[in-house]
C-alpha cells in the first residue's frame, strides 16, 4: 500500500511537471509569435510613411524591430521593450530586449518603435552578439556608405546602422537614444 502511494505521488510530480514544461515552452512560442506579428505591423506602418524604407531594409544585410512604452514622471524617466533582430541572407531571428533610462524634466507616456537597419553583416553580428548601448544623441545621414544612398527619414547612429524611430503619430521628427541598452532575450532564444 506504501509503495504504492509512493508510486502515485511520483507519477502525480512527474505529470506536473510535465505540463508545467509544456505551458512555459507553449507561453514561449507565444511570445515569439506576438514579436513576429508587432514586427511586420511596424514595418507595415513605416512602409506606410516611408516608403523608401521598405527598398532599403530589403537590400540591407539585415534589420530589427523594436515596440517600446517609455514614460516620464518629474526628472527621472525610463523605457522598455521587446524585438528582434532578423538576418536578411540567412533568415536567421534573434530574439531582443530594450531598456532605456533617462534624466530631465517632463511627464507622459509614449509608444513608440525603433526600427534598426544594418547595412553590412559585421554591423548586424555586432549589435546580436553584442549586444548595443547608446550614450548620445544620434545624428542626421547624408547617405548609407555603400552605394551613396540616401536612406530617408533614417538617423545613421554609427558607421552602416541607421534607425527609424515611430511614434504612434508617424515618424518622429528627431530621435534620443540617450542610456540606451539592447541586448538578446535569454528567455526567447
Amino acid at each position: 500500500m506504501r509503495q504504492t502511494m509512493i508510486k502515485s505521488v511520483w507519477i502525480i510530480f512527474i505529470l506536473l511537471f510535465t505540463f508545467a514544461a509544456t505551458a512555459a515552452a507553449a507561453d514561449k512560442e507565444y511570445q515569439k509569435n506576438e514579436l513576429r506579428q508587432k514586427t511586420i505591423a511596424t514595418l507595415n506602418m513605416l512602409y506606410e510613411k516611408q516608403p523608401g524604407a521598405k527598398h532599403a531594409i530589403s537590400n540591407a544585410a539585415g534589420y530589427a524591430v523594436f515596440n517600446n512604452t517609455g514614460f516620464k514622471l518629474g526628472i527621472l524617466g525610463s523605457s522598455h521593450g521587446h524585438g528582434m533582430a532578423i538576418n536578411n541572407r540567412t533568415g536567421k531571428e534573434i530574439f531582443m530586449r530594450m531598456q532605456e533610462y533617462q534624466a530631465g524634466l517632463g511627464l507622459g507616456i509614449k509608444e513608440y518603435a525603433v526600427i534598426f537597419v544594418f547595412a553590412n553583416e559585421d554591423a548586424w553580428n555586432s549589435f546580436v552578439d553584442k549586444g548595443w548601448s547608446f550614450g548620445a544623441q544620434a545624428t542626421a545621414a547624408a547617405s548609407d556608405g555603400v552605394n551613396g544612398d540616401s536612406l530617408e527619414g533614417a538617423v545613421q547612429v554609427a558607421p552602416g546602422v541607421w534607425i527609424y524611430q515611430m511614434t504612434t503619430k508617424g515618424l518622429a521628427a528627431e530621435l534620443a537614444v540617450k542610456g540606451t541598452n539592447y541586448y538578446k532575450d535569454k528567455d526567447l532564444n
